[in-house]
């Protein structure tokens, strides 16, 4: 028992680590990106800025919660592309916007639902589960209005007030001079990250990435727990898509695209380790932030595409290097000590 409080301590202490030293890359990236091009300090620029970074940091929530019980979400990107299309689709055909979103965040959760039990229910390999259910949920999104996006979401007259005022509530809108997209992505990062720290179910996440078999021996219910964190994945990609609905005024079946690998990104550049049982979703959040400032500062210093995708992949693949070194010298250190 000491033990396991002694491991839950440097675990902790590390995480803060982390996310100390990614706070201090974000600083000096945004630092070195204003002396390339002054106007990356405009306020303008900090505006859009910020409402970009919105929807990486809900995918990198997504993404860090599956991610800390051990496993992966590939199917991220296409829950986002199902209720872009779900919901554009059903306002289409005049259907009040928060009833149309209402049934678009069942379906949404049926996915988070349905990984979960493929994953721990039938013990499916988590990336055979989730690319399965990435295919089928491309396909509903394509299939939902007969494979064409669809049109303009405001034009039934009797639902288009409505509707603008939904837009204006997820994009558009505004509170003390801040998109209420950001509120947005606040709000959700303050309730996940207390459940994570502060409750049961988060310190079951936890145990389970740690060691699965000692969380069961411990009582922890694996299939519940693993569904908890592929439903948050599924709200979290949920809100995404309604988000990506309302800045574009329609539904685009490729909406999402490459989204599950945004939240790879935002997850371990933030310090969640694709291997499971440590990270903080503080990180998620300044790796996501790290992610938008790269694209939009590459963008400002005039690099092009095929150099910014680059140099992130690089940073990706240096950033699960170095947990692996990191975890790998774990179990070394334990045994010196006890020598």
């Amino acid at each position: 028992m000491e033990k396991n409080g002694l491991l839950k301590r440097q675990l902790s202490k590390q995480g803060m680590r982390q996310v100390f030293t990614v706070t201090c890359g974000l600083i000096a990236l945004c630092i070195a990106f204003g002396i390339i091009n002054p106007l990356f300090f405009s306020q303008r620029n900090i505006s859009n800025l910020l409402r970009q970074i919105a929807p990486i940091i809900l995918i990198g929530i997504a993404q860090s919660f599956v991610l800390i019980t051990g496993n992966i979400d590939l199917s991220i990107g296409s829950v986002v592309g199902v209720s872009t299309m779900m919901s554009a689709t059903l306002m289409t055909k005049g259907m009040n916007p928060w009833l149309a979103a209402f049934f678009t965040l069942l379906v949404s959760l049926l996915f988070g639902l349905v990984n979960g039990y493929l994953v721990a229910g039938f013990k499916l390999p988590p990336f055979i589960a989730t690319l399965g259910t990435m295919t089928i949920g491309r396909g509903i999104a394509q299939i939902v209005n007969n494979n064409y996006n669809t049109g303009a979401i405001n034009t039934i007259e009797k639902t288009a007030e409505a509707v603008d005022r939904f837009r204006n509530f997820f994009y558009y809108g505004k509170f003390l001079g801040i998109y209420n997209g950001v509120w947005i992505a606040l709000a959700v990062f303050i309730v996940f990250n207390f459940i994570l720290n502060r409750t049961k179910s988060g310190r079951y996440l936890y145990a389970l990435g740690s060691n699965p078999e000692a969380a069961r021996l411990s009582g922890v219910n694996v299939l519940k727990t693993t569904t908890i964190a592929y439903l948050v994945s599924a709200f979290c990609s949920y809100l995404v898509g309604i988000t990506q609905c309302c800045s574009a005024g329609m539904g685009a079946m490729d909406a999402g695209n490459s989204y599950e690998m945004y939240g790879v990104a935002a997850s371990v550049m933030g310090g969640v380790s694709t291997l499971g049982g440590t990270g903080k979703l503080i990180g998620t959040v300044v790796g996501a932030c790290i992610w938008s400032v790269l694209q939009n500062g590459l963008q400002f210093a005039n690099a092009p595409v095929a150099i910014r995708n680059i140099v992130i992949g690089i940073i990706i693949i240096v950033a699960v290097l170095l947990d692996i070194i990191v975890r790998n010298r774990k179990p070394k250190l334990a045994d010196s000590k006890k020598q």
